[in-house]
């Protein structure tokens, strides 16, 4: 099967690689993500209201920590990964996805 790909204005082929998930475990809640995002992809939510099952009772997050980044609307992601380029936790996972039948 394959991938969606474009064309960069140069004339060369191009695979996006769109978000598939975001590591709760690993965000810091520093919105570097949401900022650089052209599509609205991102929101930042209470870490209190996600169920974080890794993590235990010294979890390294002070209580100004409270707000974490959450992946909003996946199917607006245009796979340009400026946000993984942004991460300073590495905390995204990208991957192509295959053109629907």
């Amino acid at each position: 099967m394959s991938h969606i790909t474009g064309i960069t204005r140069g004339g060369a082929q191009w695979v996006p690689a769109f978000v598939v998930s975001l590591d709760w475990n690993r965000c810091i809640g520093c919105g570097r993500c949401y900022k650089v995002c052209p599509r609205d992809v991102f929101e930042l939510v209470d870490r209190e209201d996600l169920e974080l099952d890794d993590l235990d009772d010294d979890d390294g997050f002070s209580d100004d920590t409270s707000m974490v980044m959450s992946v909003k609307d996946l199917l607006d992601c245009i796979g340009c990964q400026a946000c993984s380029r942004v991460c300073p936790k590495g905390c995204l996972s990208h991957a192509p996805h295959a053109l629907a039948a």
